[in-house]
């Protein structure tokens, strides 16, 4: 009897170990969550930003942005794509490819209006972008941008 019982406790201590999982959560080197952001703070373009944190019960969203010419100089480029992820905590990521040069930065709003902030970004070559814009939704919003070349261009944000 005695036998069959250290059977018994080593089959069910070997199918606990076995069904046992574990979860990994990705850190950045201050130690907060990387996850659920697509890229890793702690490399580049972001190596050295700080993060902030995610509002708690919400979830980041990432937006496309369009940007459509309406200068003479932005139309030598016509119209280009980025994207904006939506921290939901007033704060975002905001990346576009700028002939052949990523262009990366933040999105931040204003204090007084929760709808309405600015965003920058900056590329490897020195090219910047610094926008205005104004959100309806968290999800949707529109604005405008100027390149260091002088390029201006009305950006749609959103689906």
């Amino acid at each position: 009897m005695l036998c069959v019982s250290k059977r018994l406790v080593v089959a069910a201590a070997a199918s606990a170990t076995v069904l046992t999982g574990c979860y990994v959560v990705p850190l950045n080197p201050d130690g907060t969550p990387a996850y659920p952001y697509p890229y890793a703070y702690n490399t580049p373009p972001y190596a050295g930003v700080p993060v902030a944190p995610v509002a708690p019960g919400r979830v980041p969203t990432q937006l496309n942005a369009r940007l459509y010419p309406i200068n003479d100089a932005a139309t030598e480029t016509g119209v280009m794509t980025g994207s904006v992820t939506n921290l939901m905590n007033g704060k975002g990521r905001f990346q576009l490819n700028f002939q052949g040069e990523l262009l990366s930065g933040e999105a931040t709003r204003t204090s007084g209006d929760e709808r309405q902030g600015v965003a920058n970004a900056y590329g490897s070559r020195g090219t910047y972008m610094s926008c205005e814009y104004k959100m309806n939704t968290p999800y949707q919003g529109a604005g405008t941008c100027t390149l260091s070349n002088g390029a201006k261009y009305e950006v749609h944000l959103g689906s």
